[in-house]
């Protein structure tokens, strides 16, 4: 069975290439997982600490798919994120049994966590298939053998948000986990790459190494339907050169107080003056007072969102022009990887 095969079998709707939206924590509500999923997509909520108001999501979720022809009574056809470090299993394993979401997207533990939250979703919702992000060699291995996944989703160095400190780029990420699963005997898990990817172009590169799918962060904060507000999507608009006007760094998480994000863990932000501070040697606690001052003090209507804000964007920020509607960004995804595909098959 092909990769693609085994992912229709449970993902009926999906239309190739395979086009995700990324949980993305705050911002990917129900609006916009709807929107992709009719779009023929995997659309996806992202993680909510807030159980009411995650409630509230997956409802207008199921209502709305409902209205659209989806039958919901197996599965409703979207994945759920979860932030597995911190969370309680006990809280999450009621809503993954009422709603049975297509996917179980868990990220951001330890193997052995993973395992445990892996064999908790297929005991309350049977018919949920596991993904699993990771961002190492290592990582992907390790959670193979321990958990099977029904998916690996493979988070490259590029990416905006939270991932793995000294990630690799997916270009040379890809193929190393390829080979290393396949050396194990593992190589019939579907890859699913993320990272960088905002485009046909960036789809086409993934699907020639291998991938069964792609999932996009920074492309959909373009999309009306994605939660955030007009003057952070206004700050992608204007970025340019997303490896220079991005950064990877703790510190984004560190100003606002404790870190309780893993050691291995950081997170790709617009660059801001708070990253400035920070690469110049400024302690972090300065840097809090400073962000107080400027926040409460008497200029604070001038203040640059931008730089009192972490606004989290991969690379290729510089390719995100516009606001469009989801739909429109996965048909136009979808057709140039076709096109740029067949261009390459040309040069053979």
């Amino acid at each position: 069975m092909s990769h693609l095969t085994a992912l229709k079998a449970y993902l009926p709707w999906i239309q190739t290439p395979l086009v995700a939206n990324a949980p993305m924590s705050g911002s990917a509500k129900s609006k916009l997982a709807i929107a992709v999923t009719r779009a023929g997509g995997l659309g996806q909520i992202g993680f909510l600490d807030d159980m009411h108001e995650l409630l509230t999501e997956l409802e207008s979720t199921k209502k709305g798919l409902e209205e659209s022809g989806f039958n919901t009574s197996k599965t409703l056809p979207i994945g759920l994120g979860v932030i597995v470090f911190g969370s309680s299993m006990h809280a999450w394993m009621p809503l993954f049994e009422k709603y049975k979401p297509a996917v179980a997207w868990l990220s951001f533990a330890d193997t052995d966590t993973l395992s445990q939250w892996t064999e908790g979703v297929r005991k309350s919702s049977p018919e949920t298939r596991v993904w699993v992000q990771i961002g190492s060699v290592a990582a992907a291995v390790d959670v193979a053998q321990a958990c099977h996944p029904n998916a690996l989703v493979l988070q490259g160095g590029d990416a905006g948000g939270h991932g793995h400190e000294n990630g690799a780029s997916i270009v040379s990420l890809f193929p190393e986990i390829a080979d290393a699963l396949h050396y194990l005997g593992l190589g019939d898990i579907p890859l699913i790459a993320a990272g960088g990817i905002v485009d046909g172009r960036g789809c086409a590169a993934a699907l020639t190494l291998g991938a069964a799918g792609i999932v996009m962060g920074t492309r959909f904060l373009a999309a009306e339907e994605t939660s955030i507000p007009n003057i952070y999507r206004d700050a992608v608009f204007e970025a340019s050169d997303g490896g220079r006007t991005t950064a990877r760094s703790r510190v984004f998480d560190e100003v606002w107080g404790p870190n309780f994000w893993p050691d291995i863990y950081d997170g790709r932000c617009l660059r801001n003056k708070i990253y400035e501070h920070y690469k110049n040697g400024v302690d972090v606690r300065k840097i809090q007072s400073w962000i107080s001052e400027a926040m409460n003090g008497p200029d604070s209507v001038n203040l640059d969102t931008k730089d009192m804000g972490s606004i989290w964007a991969g690379t290729g920020v510089g390719l995100v022009k516009k606001q469009e509607k989801a739909a429109v960004i996965i048909d136009e995804v979808r057709g140039d990887a076709r096109k740029y595909l067949k261009r390459a098959s040309l040069c053979l």
